[in-house]
């Protein structure tokens, strides 16, 4: 059975919705300023900034007033990822024409990518628990559960049909990809809503990267513009916010609907590596990689563009190449990465690392204009660390 991407959202620091994700893209816009949460936060990050419920639901003023309603009072006191996501779905709802041809609310299903989504908002009830624990609001018991955005968005919708939260850090959103695609292959529902939240962190959070050695952190002789993956001068990655949706349906579904379909969801594959650290594993990559291929009944010369992780840190860059080169074989320099190498597209470092909804972000400009490729502000090849070029070494 065929699974096809119908509806796709996106909220970024760079675009409120595809169209305008597309065109920052398009004129090389980047997201990252300086001290976003302050002096004493990241020095770089990529923010949402302005956004409201009320501003997002007056872009999809077209859209049913009973739906708009419903989203309006769901999301009124809801955390701001909540309301974010909220937003986030309902372009891929419209863009997938679920507004005009509806599908039996128990035929619809929900994957929210992402954990410990709205760690900030706890922290920010901290205060007023602290003043007088009887002043602690009793929704609090359900706002600080990720099924909370399950919920939510169920009520939204009148989704009716299976509804789960898949975590798996920066991998979180592939992983809600292949669990709705499993979802349709088996017949369980005719299409799958899925949101890439945003993870609100709190300072706490952001300075354990920043000792892990995970985020790029402030130094001495710190540059004014942070490098980006695969660069010689990488510090690990910069902290963004954004939240991504899709709409996965099948394509008996699609046709009966009459809807457009964007895109296919050829194959996948996901792995462990027996290891509860965060060091990177060349085999594992690899062996990912080589299973998504084969699912999709592919070969890697098939293989025209690849979405990188790019953590920017000293030792995940190199051994993603280090993956892509076992899994590509001698096709290893023929895909686009979109990495900061070389007439390269350079998704992440436009947005920086969204966390839980990492994966779906970049899948949204190639969804929604998968004719359309192109290259955005990369690094030059002379920057870029030598054991991590994107070029095969000669023999």
């Amino acid at each position: 059975m065929t699974t096809v991407v119908t509806g796709v959202g996106v909220t970024c620091s760079i675009g409120s919705g595809v169209d305008d994700f597309e065109a920052s893209l398009r004129r090389g816009c980047s997201g990252i300023v300086p001290d976003p949460w302050g002096s004493d936060g990241p020095p770089f990050g990529a923010v949402i900034d302005g956004f409201t419920l009320a501003g997002a639901l007056e872009a999809r003023s077209s859209l049913p007033r009973p739906l708009l309603d419903r989203a309006e009072r769901a999301g009124r006191r809801a955390p701001r990822p909540v309301q974010v996501a909220i937003a986030t779905a309902l372009e891929a709802w419209q863009r997938a024409g679920l507004h005009d041809t509806p599908l039996d609310g128990e035929r619809v299903a929900i994957v929210v990518a992402g954990n410990n989504l709205t760690t900030a908002y706890a922290e920010g009830q901290r205060a007023s628990f602290a003043r007088n624990p009887a002043y602690l609001p009793g929704r609090f018991a359900l706002h600080v559960q990720d099924s909370d955005h399950v919920g939510t968005l169920s009520e939204v919708f009148s989704i009716r049909g299976e509804g789960f939260t898949v975590g798996g850090a920066s991998a979180s959103g592939n992983l809600a990809i292949i669990q709705a695609a499993r979802l349709l292959e088996l017949g369980v529902v005719d299409a799958c809503l899925i949101v890439g939240a945003l993870a609100d962190l709190t300072a706490m959070e952001m300075q354990a990267f920043v000792n892990l050695g995970a985020m790029a952190c402030r130094r001495p002789g710190m540059p004014c513009r942070p490098a980006p993956p695969f660069h010689q001068a990488r510090r690990g990655f910069i902290l963004g916010q954004g939240c991504a949706s899709l709409v996965l349906e099948s394509e008996a579904s699609t046709v009966r609907r009459g809807a457009r379909s964007w895109a296919d969801v050829a194959g996948y594959a996901a792995g462990l590596d027996a290891n509860r650290l965060a060091n990177p594993s060349e085999a594992g990559e690899a062996a990912a990689m080589i299973r998504a291929i084969a699912h999709a009944g592919l070969e890697p010369h098939h293989i025209a563009y690849v979405n990188t992780h790019g953590s920017g840190s000293s030792l995940g860059d190199v051994t993603e190449l280090a993956a892509l080169r076992r899994g590509l074989g001698r096709w290893f320099e023929a895909p686009w990465l979109n990495a900061g190498v070389s007439s390269c597209t350079r998704t992440p470092n436009s947005t920086t690392r969204l966390i839980a909804s990492a994966g779906s972000p970049a899948r949204s400009p190639y969804t929604a204009r998968s004719r359309s490729r192109y290259p955005t502000a990369s690094a030059s090849a002379a920057s870029i660390q030598p054991s991590c070029s994107a070029t095969r070494e000669p023999g």
